[in-house]
């Protein structure tokens, strides 16, 4: 083949390589509209843009890559982690989890954004009234009895010895 030819040729692949490029990229891509939204969403919520947008993308990537299916079962998450707990905590942990039943009352309060999900639970527990008890009698205190030990001798004080008389300070001499 002479090089007019090989020219050709490079060129026709060149064309049909640039032609296969522009077709691909005019396709939507999958997770692009859900990119397009998670973009929107950047610089209107708590976190940093830059950051955003970086999340936003890898997101894409990995579910072009078909690493996200579906969203996660965070309820069956959180009952896994129940039947992790002690057999007496495992009911109040799962009332906690499915927001009350019975007697007890769930509220969840907070968002992920704002710094955590805090769950609360009030069970009502209906005590039995105290029995009635008599009142206790009244015993007299027991009095000591005296005792027969005589108490030890004091021996009397020595007289005080008289203190003498102040005496007046003269005043000071006045300065020369």
């Amino acid at each position: 083949m002479n090089s007019t030819a090989r020219s050709m040729i490079a060129a026709l692949i060149a064309v049909g390589g640039i032609a296969a490029a522009t077709s691909a990229s005019a396709q939507p891509r999958r997770g692009d509209s859900t990119y397009q939204q998670e973009i929107a969403v950047c610089g209107h919520n708590q976190q940093d843009r830059a950051a955003c947008i970086r999340e936003a993308g890898a997101a894409r990537q990995e579910a072009a890559r078909g690493g996200l299916t579906s969203a996660p079962d965070y309820q069956r998450n959180a009952l896994a982690r129940c039947g992790l707990q002690p057999p007496a905590d495992r009911a109040d942990c799962e009332a906690r989890v499915l927001g009350g039943s019975g007697n007890t009352r769930g509220a969840v309060d907070g968002s992920v954004m704002g710094g955590g999900v805090i769950r609360e639970s009030v069970t009502t527990v209906v005590m039995p009234a105290p029995a009635v008890m008599p009142a206790p009698a009244v015993m007299p205190a027991p009095v000591p009895a005296p005792s027969r030990v005589p108490a030890p001798a004091i021996a009397p004080m020595a007289p005080m010895t008289p203190i003498a008389p102040m005496q007046p300070v003269p005043p000071p001499l006045p300065a020369r």
